[in-house]
């Protein structure tokens, strides 16, 4: 019995040899290949050369254009609308008629201004002819001082009355001129806020006139994007006209918050405006600022494993390994990373979630780094 124990001891040893070689061999970190297996093929990827460029920060707003100078008319006089000369979107001229007002009132008030102008006339000249005969008679003696005092101020209240009819009078020819409702200068109707027919009051709105000549951008942006905002090269782009970006300054940032959206308006003049750029438009600014050296990728090539974003950089003899990276900017196709990459490194640009640590590839194409080609 102890003679058969011992030749099993003596033909499990190199069985257990083997496994003991195949166990310290798995903890290097090298694939297992059974004796008689292929060794793995490497993997094929495509990747991107890393070049180093400054990074630049981006946000983009959607606002509407409007003119930088823009003003509701009414009339300065009450009254009813009778007829209205003007439609939305007509271009006018300085001093052309916009709407009338029926004169039919405007006219009374005008004549009974008339008439208090004459009636105050008459009452000066009897005053003033009082005066002058109380003072004769002061001069000889038959009147007191104190009559000539009251006749001589009556006659300065006449003349005071006088020149208040006279204000009046041209008080009530103004208002009658007011019945005519014209352009203050030229300009674009944008809206109508009263028709013919409408009574309206005195100063109350009733068409919006718009001068096309400074155009800008309103938009609405959050506290976050505040700073640095006006440092920012901006840059609109319109839906109408996607292949035409239009350079913008910042004008005016609104001081306070909206009470309902907690954003601050804010206008980007658009110097030298071509035609097409029309009132209500729709646009996007976009803001870039300069930052910090990044390399601009595929955004393909971007992972996450868990640990936060990473690249695959290829090294010497077809090993790939994991590269911590910071993303700064996102677009389209492309994103601006910064981390451990130097200028010249080579990204796996395509399919990263199908590579592991230290596995083998083999590069079929390298791509242009900020681009998808």
């Amino acid at each position: 019995m102890a003679l058969s124990r011992a030749t099993s001891l003596l033909v499990s040893l190199p069985v257990l040899t083997a496994l003991g070689m195949a166990t310290l061999t798995a903890c290097d970190g090298e694939a297992f290949t059974p004796p008689g297996a292929e060794a793995p093929l490497p993997r094929p990827v495509q990747v991107a050369a890393v070049r180093i460029s400054g990074a630049e920060s981006l946000s983009a707003h959607t606002g509407v254009v409007q003119a930088r100078r823009q003003v509701d008319l009414g009339f300065r006089a009450e009254g009813r609308i009778t007829s209205r000369a003007v439609e939305v979107g007509q271009a006018v001229q300085a001093g052309q008629v916009l709407a009338r007002l029926d004169p039919g009132d405007l006219a009374l008030s005008l004549r009974a201004a008339e008439a208090d102008l004459a009636s105050a006339e008459a009452q000066a000249r009897q005053a003033r002819n009082e005066a002058t005969r109380s003072r004769q008679l002061r001069a000889g003696g038959h009147v007191s001082a104190s009559y000539d005092d009251q006749r001589q101020a009556s006659a300065r209240a006449a003349a005071e009355a006088v020149a208040s009819a006279r204000a009046g009078l041209e008080l009530a020819r103004n208002r009658l001129s007011y019945a005519t409702l014209r352009a203050p200068s030229a300009g674009l109707v944008t809206a109508l806020l009263a028709e013919a027919g409408q009574v309206v009051t005195e100063g109350q709105a009733v068409l919006r006139l718009a001068d096309p000549a400074e155009r800008e951008l309103l938009v609405r942006v959050p506290e976050a994007a505040l700073p640095g905002l006006a440092a920012a090269r901006a840059e609109v782009h319109f839906w109408a006209r996607p292949d035409a970006p239009l350079a913008a300054t910042l004008r005016e940032v609104a001081p306070q918050a909206d009470a309902a959206l907690r954003t601050y308006a804010a206008r980007f003049s658009l110097e030298a405006a071509p035609d097409w750029v029309a009132l209500g438009m729709t646009g996007t600014v976009r803001l870039s600022l300069p930052g910090v050296p990044a390399a601009t990728l595929p955004l393909s090539a971007l992972h996450d494993r868990g640990q936060g974003p990473m690249v695959w950089r290829l090294l010497p003899q077809g090993r790939i390994e994991a590269v911590p990276v910071t993303v700064l900017a996102l677009a389209e196709q492309t994103v601006q990373v910064s981390g451990a990459l130097q200028p010249g490194d080579q990204v796996v640009a395509m399919g990263p979630q199908l590579l592991d640590p230290g596995q083998l590839v083999r590069v079929v194409q390298t791509r242009l780094s900020a681009t998808l080609r």
